[in-house]
């Protein structure tokens, strides 16, 4: 129900509510606005509507606004109560009542579960940078040697055993030099275990690659057509706020991006896909494989391809490549992953192309339409090793509303170390947060 109608709906509520408040008798109300009380009463239980000069007289006598009676609270703190309640499982039986009675309290609950979902996601992006990030492990990791070095260094000069001059300078010097090393090393941990967003040391190459596509939302229009404006090397070179690793990244997806689109040209797919919105039928009738298909619907400009999207393909270690966030879903990198996404399923058996509902926990309407399919890539020679990968395209559940019917439902989550699901067989940690017992 719309908000304008439920708030027309709920306007007598909302009189009577503000009645009580003031102690006022429904009789006393009713004869300082001139009408009968029994017509009062059916105002407050919304059997009559209301407006023109009897909403003003009754807002003038209750010490409201006009519009406070006739459209509620603030149609997106309701909103806001609403995604709070739902994330969180409470049993909020109307916000538009809670919001307009007491609107103070109302705006510190939106801007607690506000607060509540920036940490929560700032604790996924460390979880998921602790799971993954090589950089991270190296500054650890040498964190640990240096301490180690100077550890043993001091041990030798304070064992009692004599050493001449020579050997003992040899030895501060080499405490001085672990201790810069140890410094510096220190400095870089701590930047890397900076909450998401606020050390721009901590992001990787390819969280800088991701922000540079989300920017252009991952469609790069100057590789497009028979003759593109600019190379894949040339757009990779001009991409600000990248340093070499990054830019590596992004060719190396450009690269790909460039031959998708000469495979598939972007009116062709679009026309195919305004035709059936069904990449295993696009693809059949475009004749590519479906791989291909997935990662050029993931990169069309709007209104040529689904009108909301989100992408990910990962390799056999679990490891994923540049993703699209599908209105902030993602997944997380590395081991902290859940396994239950098809994607993952995709790499035990390639060439199936497989369909789910995935359903996150705790948010409301959160069903994801996932459309996965595996490969093996191999070569150069012979003598190269079979490298399985998968691709996974994320589609709101509305637009592929004619068939999610028959499509399965799967419960995911956004790993075990933040998933409130207490019975899930793929769960392998607890999550830092303690289930409660009767969540889900």
């Amino acid at each position: 129900m719309g908000l304008e109608r439920r708030g027309a709906r709920l306007a007598g509520a909302r009189i009577r509510a503000r009645r009580l408040d003031l102690g006022l008798a429904q009789t006393a109300l009713a004869q300082q606005v001139g009408i009968s009380a029994s017509y009062l009463n059916l105002i407050e239980h919304d059997r009559r509507r209301i407006g023109g000069r009897l909403l003003n007289a009754i807002a003038r006598v209750l010490d409201l606004d006009p519009a406070q009676i006739a459209q509620g609270a603030d149609g997106a703190l309701v909103g806001r109560l609403e995604a709070a309640a739902a994330q969180h499982d409470a049993p909020l039986a109307d916000a538009e009542v809670l919001a307009g009675r007491f609107p103070g309290w109302a705006g510190l609950i939106a801007a607690q579960a506000a607060r509540i979902e920036t940490l929560e996601a700032q604790v996924a992006g460390l979880s998921d940078r602790l799971a993954h990030d090589p950089e991270l492990s190296a500054s650890l990791h040498q964190v640990i040697t240096a301490a180690t070095a100077i550890r043993s260094t001091a041990s030798i000069l304070t064992g009692g055993e004599a050493l001449d001059r020579d050997w003992q300078a040899r030895f501060h010097r080499n405490i001085h030099a672990e201790s810069l090393r140890l410094a510096e090393s220190s400095r870089r941990l701590a930047g890397f275990l900076e909450a998401p967003g606020t050390s721009e040391a901590a992001l990787t190459p390819l969280d800088r690659v991701e922000r540079f596509l989300d920017r252009m939302g991952h469609h790069v229009a100057a590789l497009e057509g028979p003759n593109p404006a600019l190379s894949p090397e040339e757009v990779a070179m001009g991409a600000p706020d990248l340093d070499p690793a990054a830019r590596e990244v992004l060719r190396r997806w450009l690269m790909t991006y460039r031959a998708d689109a000469q495979a598939l040209p972007l009116e062709q797919v679009a026309q195919a896909w305004r035709e059936a919105a069904d990449p295993l039928g696009v693809a059949a009738r475009l004749g590519c494989d479906l791989p291909r298909l997935l990662r050029r619907l993931a990169t069309l400009p709007p209104g040529a391809g689904p009108a909301q999207v989100g992408f990910a393909t990962c390799d056999a270690g679990g490891a994923l490549g540049p993703r699209r966030a599908l209105d902030g879903l993602t997944l997380s990198r590395g081991a902290a992953a859940c396994p239950l996404w098809p994607l993952y399923e995709a790499l035990s058996q390639p060439g199936r192309p497989l369909r789910v509902r995935a359903a996150m926990p705790g948010e409301s309407g959160a069903v994801v339409l996932c459309q996965a399919v595996g490969w093996i890539e191999t070569g150069p020679d012979w003598a190269g090793p079979a490298r399985p990968r998968a691709a996974m395209l994320m589609l709101r559940e509305e637009v592929g509303a004619e068939t999610s019917g028959a499509v399965p439902r799967r419960e995911v989550g956004p790993g075990c170390r933040l998933c409130p699901r207490d019975a899930c067989p793929a769960r392998r940690e607890p999550p830092l947060v303690p289930v409660r017992s009767d969540a889900l």
